[in-house]
């Protein structure tokens, strides 16, 4: 059974759904006011692969994903640049998808927008109005946190101890420091909408609580978003929910970790701050780097710890995969009708698919569930060389699909390749692909075959599988298939 670190509750729970086979998901999506960067990409994956998950394990899954496109910062790039905020977020709400089809996120299975749920958020915040959680200061609505006595149970903080902090604003005509905006009069040149209270724009916190219950009801499984949202955002969505509707909000709440560059805190005043169209496009793997090879490094490490970015990060994620895809070039290989070694790839099979499952699990530990994955990588291998069967191959290849597909890995025939690239081979630019076209002009002699049969044979018994791997493709690349038969000798033919 999937168990997953509930941070409201600070321990692994069992996930048991209200409905019996249906997961309800709701994610703090961006604010689209400029491109996404890592952090986000991290964001983003964590819970893709959380539904890949939970649909794996048989849940049908209903996932909910806002855009928040009302916001201050959308207000001040929309001046900054002499456009309206429809531009921006049009602009930054495109670029979103297009970062995310790169890295294989699905779109949810909603995609509420804030100014399209405004009705709601009014709605939710007269029914605060009216239970006396909220009071109203010149056209301004404000939470009153101390009509909520468990304020901080998210968090794990006292409300005596709290300060203003992020995104709260400092105001003398709250009732106390930490009460906070539901409903801002609008000020000039600003986005505007009615309302009882006068002409305004809603409070960052509302339109999430609004648009989930709107979607997924006053009470839902899966509540999610970084680490930087416990405080103060999904707390204020908590207090706001609970206290309108007297009952739980969401059952299950799940964060991410941060992102950090070399072992430092992503920061745009450091200057370590990435987007991910800059991780393709701009930096020195722009030539190499595949949706892949990024997804696999950011699973590469547990949800909920630091994650640090460097380039060579990025070249052990490439590396990596470049062992699968040579595997499955030798699962294509012709082969036998029997092979000496097909039950015991079964039990490796079995056991690796075990492996998988209880790294799952144990709350998506995806590095564990990743080095199944290369577990069984090499029991194949070891496995085609004592001798496999074609209808074994498929089926190794097939569990390799079905297992990746979870982790949005090794389906080769789908969006991770960059199209400039060879999809045999991830992250080696085209002009490799051009250079092996031109050598496979040149025809080897039977002579200059057994020489390199021979040196292969040679390495393998030295255990050097590099070298006979790429000895192999060489000849390949010459039009030469190899057999190697379980005794240790190979044939050859063109």
């Amino acid at each position: 059974m999937l168990r997953v670190y509930n941070t409201l509750t600070g321990s692994k729970d069992p996930f048991e759904p209200l409905v019996p086979g249906k997961a309800r998901m709701y994610v703090c999506g961006v604010t689209v006011y400029d491109y996404c960067h890592i952090g986000h990409a991290r964001s983003a994956l964590v819970f893709d692969v959380l539904r890949h998950y939970l649909e794996y394990s048989g849940f049908v899954v209903e996932f909910a994903k806002n855009f928040t496109d009302v916001d201050d910062k959308i207000i001040k790039r929309a001046h900054e640049q002499g456009v309206s905020c429809e531009n921006i977020t049009a602009k930054y709400i495109n670029a979103y998808y297009e970062d995310m089809e790169k890295l294989g996120v699905r779109r949810a299975t909603l995609e509420p927008r804030a100014t399209e749920h405004i009705a709601d958020i009014v709605t939710l915040v007269d029914r605060l109005l009216a239970k006396g959680m909220a009071y109203r200061v010149d056209g301004d609505v404000y939470f009153q946190v101390d009509r909520y006595p468990v304020y901080g149970r998210l968090s794990k903080r006292k409300l005596d101890d709290l300060q203003a902090g992020a995104r709260v604003d400092v105001d003398q005509r709250k009732r106390h420091p930490m009460d906070f905006a539901l409903w801002k009069s609008s000020k000039p040149g600003e986005p505007s909408w009615v309302s009882p209270w006068g002409p305004g724009r809603p409070g960052w916190h509302i339109e999430c609580s609004a648009m989930a219950m709107r979607h997924l009801g006053e009470t839902f499984d899966i509540h999610g978003g970084g680490m930087d949202l416990i405080f103060p955002h999904h707390e204020n969505e908590i207090a706001q929910s609970c206290g309108a509707t007297g009952k739980e909000f969401a059952r299950y709440w799940v964060h991410n970790g941060f992102v950090q560059i070399n072992q430092e805190k992503m920061s745009k005043s450091l200057g370590n701050f990435f987007t991910i169209r800059e991780i393709f496009k701009e930096s020195e793997w722009s030539d190499v780097v595949t949706g892949e090879m990024l997804r696999y490094f950011l699973l590469s490490t547990h949800y909920r710890s630091p994650l640090d970015f460097s380039d060579q990060s990025l070249r052990e994620a490439k590396g990596a995969l470049n062992g699968f895809y040579d595997l499955f070039e030798r699962l294509n290989e012709p082969a036998p009708s029997q092979g000496v070694a097909d039950q015991q790839m079964r039990e490796a099979t079995t056991r690796m698919r075990q492996a998988f499952v209880e790294a799952m699990d144990d709350d998506l530990n995806t590095p564990t569930a990743v080095a199944a994955l290369q577990k069984l990588r090499g029991e194949t291998n070891k496995a085609i060389e004592a001798g496999l069967s074609g209808e074994m191959r498929r089926a190794v290849r097939r569990e390799f699909r079905t297992l990746g597909a979870v982790l949005g890995l090794l389906q080769p025939d789908s969006w991770q390749f960059n199209p400039k690239l060879n999809p045999k081979r991830v992250g080696e630019a085209v002009s490799v692909e051009i250079e092996e076209r031109i050598e496979t002009k040149v025809v080897l002699s039977d002579t200059d075959i057994e020489r390199d049969l021979a040196e292969r044979n040679e390495a393998r018994k030295m255990k050097d599988f590099t070298r006979a791997d790429d000895i192999r493709k060489y000849l390949a690349r010459h039009g030469i298939t190899i057999e190697d038969r379980p005794d240790g000798t190979s044939r050859w033919k063109r």
